[in-house]
């Protein structure tokens, strides 16, 4: 089963659900391949020609549209959590877990998607969802940074999950204890930055703006008024 919880509000999304139904099936035991897709199509009772309407990306596309799905099953589960009794590294890691136990009913399909992910045709898409997760988890949490810092925390979070669900998928024991101590290493990696980096502009706060006065001896000081 994948998430329902959210009706398809268009004609592509139920389209899109229909084959992504059709295609977990057979992406566990075939991978994710254009025949995995025709065999989505034929299972679903669509034309070949209604289902490259809804997804002209074809097996691809179908992937992006099932990891949009996790995130939003994902996000739904965390803003209902008592984040407010939680520790940003809590939060974080709460969050996290949430979007990798996501995947649970179909793993094996997971694991065959992150191998479709690392081919060639594949290389703009991967960090794509990746950071599109990395968004989703900092918003549940309640993120509302807007500058440098939105793209560092999201940046930094994309590696985390990257890496932590590589781990997660390789793990055959169904607690995951490896891959939660995994993660667990790497938040701690991510705490440790934050306080350092924290220290560092904490210390040059009051120092003169080293880039300014660079450009200025370049350039010279500009026109006096």
């Amino acid at each position: 089963m994948i998430d329902t919880e959210t009706a398809p509000r268009t004609h592509t999304e139920t389209v899109r659900t229909q084959l992504l139904e059709a295609a977990l099936a057979h992406a566990a035991f075939d991978g994710w391949s254009s025949s995995t897709f025709k065999k989505a199509c034929d299972d679903a009772g669509l034309s070949s020609g209604d289902a490259r309407n809804a997804c002209p990306g074809g097996d691809l596309e179908l992937i992006g549209f099932w990891s949009r799905q996790l995130d939003r099953q994902a996000g739904r589960k965390i803003v209902k959590a008592e984040l407010a009794k939680m520790k940003i590294r809590e939060r974080v890691t709460f969050s996290v877990l949430c979007r990798l136990e996501a995947i649970a009913p179909h793993e094996e399909a997971a694991r065959r998607a992150r191998a479709r992910l690392l081919l060639p045709d594949a290389a703009t898409q991967a960090p794509q969802l990746l950071w599109a997760t990395a968004d989703m988890i900092w918003r549940a949490i309640g993120d509302t940074s807007t500058d440098a810092n939105f793209y560092s925390k999201r940046a930094i979070l994309s590696g985390v999950f990257g890496t932590t669900l590589s781990s997660w998928l390789n793990e055959d024991s169904a607690d995951k204890p490896m891959a939660r101590a995994f993660l667990d290493r790497r938040i701690q990696n991510v705490m440790d930055f934050e306080k350092t980096k924290g220290q560092v502009l904490k210390l040059t706060a009051d120092l003169p703006d080293i880039g300014g006065l660079l450009g200025r001896m370049r350039y010279g000081p500009g026109p006096r008024s």
